[in-house]
């Protein structure tokens, strides 16, 4: 799709509906890069995102990665309960923007989210994140392990996808550098 194509429709329509929600309520609108971005990772498509600092490039690949999470727990829980006990998304980034990145664009996000399915009379979705750093001790490792879903990580993703059990496939289903 080209990003002349994306512009001509709204790319939220695609997301859920809380999602949506919670992104207008904080946002005047999609930048450049999130229009031209989201349909091409709806769709599955490998993509990145190069765009100037400041231009929606982390939210772009975090959002997209929590709206299907938010689709796959609602989905869940009218199914088989709550979202599965693992890892399917790890985030890397470099460690000096990694706490912004986590609280501003992942944090905020999710708390939001959260308060969107809420209103809609939905039920809420747990989605827990960690952060690993070369920093980050074997108790949180572990815990990392078993079953935090959207996971940050520095420049360390190999030992991250080489020590948590998902394939490593999986392991890189929504990565932004």
């Amino acid at each position: 799709m080209s990003a002349a194509n994306s512009s001509t429709s709204n790319p939220l329509d695609g997301f859920h509906p809380a999602v949506a929600a919670w992104f207008s309520r904080h946002f005047p609108a999609p930048t450049e890069a999130q229009k031209c971005a989201w349909p091409l990772i709806k769709a599955r498509s490998s993509t990145l995102v190069a765009a100037p600092t400041g231009s929606g490039k982390t939210l772009t690949a975090f959002l997209a990665a929590i709206d299907e999470l938010v689709r796959e727990g609602l989905a869940s829980n009218n199914l088989a309960g709550p979202l599965p006990n693992e890892t399917t998304v790890v985030y890397v980034s470099p460690l000096k923007a990694l706490s912004n990145d986590i609280r501003v664009n992942l944090q905020e996000p999710l708390a939001g989210i959260s308060d969107e399915l809420e209103r809609l009379g939905l039920p809420p979705i747990e989605i827990r994140a960690a952060v690993r750093t070369g920093d980050t001790t074997p108790q949180e490792r572990n815990a990392v392990k078993n079953g935090r879903r959207i996971s940050s990580s520095p420049r360390r993703n190999r030992s991250m996808c080489c020590s948590v059990p998902i394939p490593a496939a999986r392991c890189c289903r929504r990565c932004e550098r």
